[in-house]
């Protein structure tokens, strides 16, 4: 009969960390430092420092795992297993493209009202279509598919902006952290701009393309139009009115992050975890962005268009001031805002009911571990 030996290995772990902990024999030191480990064998007696860890959780977790009954009387336990990152993104994703399905109408009457100086040319472009006037011409001309029209590639391109945004921003606001592992008003503010910047640049092309297909006559199906712009006038054309646009999504993403943040904080702890809460400080911080930032989304939009006679921002800018005075920056601001207020609302509403669900799911998982050690034990 073969004898079985256990074989006792010794490693070197310099990236170990020391982990404070008090012992009889050394308070202030690190137990590692004072504690030995002795074996012999053979006439000989050795004996040095040891470290042990430990994984008695995991395997607690795996003892006590939930069976596939118990899932099914508490389906939330099953989120528990999703990754939260997982789950976060894809309620982002999922909240992004229902909010811009619904307010897809609105966001094509600001963008007629936005262009309207550059499609009808520069003789008539003194007189400004107002609200009521774009709402009933995509009516008459397109019928009801007009108000969607350019929808499918915003929904496509809200995909990948939510997710690049979302981890750019948790990367950055870690990245620009105190040494008190704080983050300041300042290190949001930054925080939010760079997230902003990374995720329009990422997703640029899709939003030119969007706003092509949302203001140019015919019936052309989004890859027609990709594939004129590219042969007519080159790969360039795909990041028109770049300059302007990372110019007014760094402010509009900084002051709305930092103000949803700070406005969260200062209310009332009972209220600060509620849905309604999110809601409201998320459409005040969304309005006072708008408000701020609304006329380098104007200026850029104007770049965008086929033909524009502008190349630089600082030529559009008093450009458009020129030509269609000061409230011409501000055109198709009413249905921008009304398209923003439950935008925000709907994606932080779904936001805040995932979350919600994750943690009630986290909490069956544990309730339902404990009964287990408890039988068990």
């Amino acid at each position: 009969m073969r004898e079985e030996r256990a074989v006792l290995t010794f490693r070197s772990l310099p990236e170990l960390n020391s982990a404070q902990c008090s012992s009889p024999r050394n308070d202030s030191g690190a137990l590692w430092k004072s504690a030995r480990l002795s074996c012999s064998g053979g006439g000989r007696r050795n004996s040095g420092n040891f470290a042990s860890l430990t994984m008695v959780e995991k395997a607690e977790r795996a003892e006590f795992a939930p069976s596939s009954a118990q899932l099914l009387k508490h389906p939330l336990a099953m989120l528990a297993y999703v990754p939260r990152g997982a789950a976060i993104f894809m309620a982002g994703a999922v909240a992004g493209a229902a909010a811009k399905t619904v307010t897809a109408p609105l966001d094509r009457v600001k963008l007629l009202m936005q262009t309207h100086g550059v499609r009808v040319g520069q003789e008539s472009a003194k007189k400004a279509i107002g609200f009521v006037e774009a709402l009933a011409l995509i009516g008459k001309e397109e019928g009801i598919k007009g108000y969607w029209k350019g929808n499918l590639p915003q929904v496509i391109r809200i995909i990948p902006y939510s997710a690049v945004q979302l981890f750019s921003y948790e990367f950055y606001k870690k990245l620009f952290k105190g040494k008190d592992d704080e983050l300041s008003v300042i290190g949001r503010l930054a925080a939010g701009a760079c997230a902003g910047m990374t995720s329009t640049f990422v997703t640029y092309p899709l939003d030119v393309l969007r706003l092509r297909l949302a203001v140019e006559t015919g019936h052309r199906t989004m890859s027609e139009i990709a594939l004129i712009m590219l042969r007519e006038e080159g790969v360039a054309s795909f990041y028109y009115g770049l300059g302007p646009s990372l110019l007014g999504i760094a402010p509009y993403i900084a002051v709305n992050f930092c103000m949803f943040d700070l406005v969260k904080k200062s209310l009332p702890e009972k209220y600060q975890n509620k849905a309604q809460s999110s809601v409201i400080t998320a459409v005040v911080s969304a309005a006072v962005a708008t408000l701020t930032c609304y006329p380098l989304d104007t200026v850029r939009r104007q770049m965008q268009m086929r033909g524009a006679p502008y190349k630089t921002f600082f030529d559009a800018f008093p450009g458009i001031v020129e030509r269609d005075g000061f409230i011409g920056l501000y055109r198709g601001f009413l249905p921008n805002a009304l398209k923003n207020l439950p935008n925000s609302s709907i994606r932080l509403s779904t936001f805040d009911i995932v979350k919600r669900l994750i943690s009630a799911g986290e909490k069956e998982l544990q309730q339902i571990t404990d009964e287990n050690r408890a039988k068990q034990g």
